[in-house]
């Protein structure tokens, strides 16, 4: 079944996030936010498109997590490549803690194979900005719920240098030409591609993001337009038997194409 709640910013719909996707077992069913747009009514959001049906909108995806798939679509493996795998989880909605116009938080349940891995707490809150802009705010809690460390990786700690993807992540809709993208201090995917930077945006042809996260970028505009901050870049995160994994995602969703310093005012309204 496939249920949206819808998200309101001021007297504005800008978001709806399914909650219980109707989606296939392979695609590693999850919780996204689709469509999102801007005040202006542009679309910032893509949901499985035909380059990659696991990209749902924008949400919280992993591709490893003890060897378990929350990504979607082919497996990484070591020495092999790209591999079919019968080894995909789903995070399932279990309630609301709360739930009003400009947002929400809510329990999540990762499961595989029948078995539950993690216990997701989440939260998410729209604010206005400008006129012309308004903030998305995501945070998430993981909580190891078995016996065992977690180890959560991705294909770049599996053998793929570079595809180090893999926590919350935005996919943009593709339009003529590939997206702008940039940080205070850099420009280009290959130049911001796994980098930090205390912010970075996606700039396409109507809109732009604005993100705000302390992980490493990943980066991709040439292929498609996506970016999100990757939680297992070079290396795998463990996450102890009943240990937690705590992240936030800040971002500034606005009309136009910014330019940089438009970017970096846009940036310092966001919540810190």
């Amino acid at each position: 079944m496939t249920a949206g709640l819808p998200l309101r910013c001021g007297d504005r719909t800008v978001a709806t996030y399914v909650h219980r996707p109707d989606v296939r077992g392979r695609l590693s069913p999850r919780p996204y936010l689709h469509p999102v747009t801007t005040l202006g009514g542009a679309t910032v959001t893509e949901l499985m498109p035909a380059d990659h049906l696991h990209h749902l909108g924008a949400g919280i995806a992993v591709p490893d997590v003890a060897g378990r798939n929350f990504w979607g679509g082919r497996t990484y493996v070591r020495d092999q490549g790209p591999t079919e795998l019968d080894n995909h989880g789903e995070q399932r909605h279990l309630r609301w803690a709360r739930r009003d116009d400009d947002g929400f938080a809510e329990e999540l349940s990762w499961t595989a194979g029948g078995d539950q891995l993690l216990h997701e707490q989440r939260t998410v809150r729209t604010r206005r900005l400008s006129p012309t802009a308004w903030e998305l705010d995501l945070a998430f809690t993981l909580t190891n719920t078995t016996a065992e460390p977690l180890r959560i990786g991705s294909p770049a700690t599996n053998g793929r240098p570079g595809a180090g993807y893999g926590g919350f992540f935005w996919r943009a809709p593709r339009t003529g030409t590939p997206p702008l993208v940039f940080t205070p201090d850099a420009a280009g995917e290959d130049a911001v591609h796994g980098r930090r930077a205390d912010w970075l945006a996606l700039a396409g042809e109507r809109w732009t993001l604005v993100l705000r996260a302390t992980d490493p970028w990943f980066v991709r505009t040439r292929e498609y337009p996506g970016v999100g901050p990757a939680l297992a870049w070079r290396t795998p995160l463990t996450v102890p038997a009943g240990g937690t994994l705590t992240r936030r995602v800040v971002t500034a969703v606005a009309d136009g194409r910014l330019a940089p310093d438009e970017a970096a005012a846009l940036a310092a309204r966001t919540i810190r």
